[in-house]
């Protein structure tokens, strides 16, 4: 189900999020477009972005998603888009499993990023979240905006 999909719901929100490193790891930014929807018409926009001078890429996909959800107030239904597969698959497919094995992944290694995972968990338990991958360079013109600005934040981050 993509958030076109779902489009003839009432008042709902609509995330887009990206994270960016120049080197992996190294300077990192993060970013999220938030749409306050009702139906297919766009009553209100806003948008976040920041950056880390030391990170990976994995940590500013993650904080995008989490600095975008702390941003939401009401208990609207959230469509959350991503190129990325590691957070949409981590959140869907893997997390569970991961807390079954005592945070330990396929390979019985720790799994990377606890904190943001477990925060991120926190965020969204109890709120009507669907998780929609977006292929990334691929033309949707909120996927290419939102990468846009966490790679100038990543570059901020390079450069301060």
């Amino acid at each position: 189900m993509t958030v076109a999909d779902n489009r003839h719901l009432g008042r709902h929100i609509v995330i887009h999020t990206d994270g960016a490193c120049i080197g992996n790891p190294g300077p990192g930014g993060w970013a999220a477009i938030l749409q306050s929807m009702d139906g297919a018409k766009q009553l209100k926009r806003g948008t976040a972005s920041g950056s880390d001078k030391d990170t990976t890429n994995n940590k500013m996909e993650l904080t995008a998603a989490i600095e975008a959800l702390k941003m939401i107030k009401s208990d609207s239904p959230v469509f959350l888009r991503s190129d990325s597969q590691y957070l949409i698959k981590g959140i869907t497919e893997w997390l569970e499993g991961w807390k079954a094995k005592g945070w330990r992944n396929a390979q019985r290694k720790p799994v990377l990023n606890r904190d943001l995972w477990e925060e991120l968990e926190a965020l969204v338990t109890g709120r009507s979240i669907i998780w929609e991958w977006v292929r990334g360079h691929n033309g949707d013109p909120m996927n290419e905006e939102v990468d846009q600005l966490a790679n100038e934040a990543a570059r901020k981050a390079a450069f301060a």
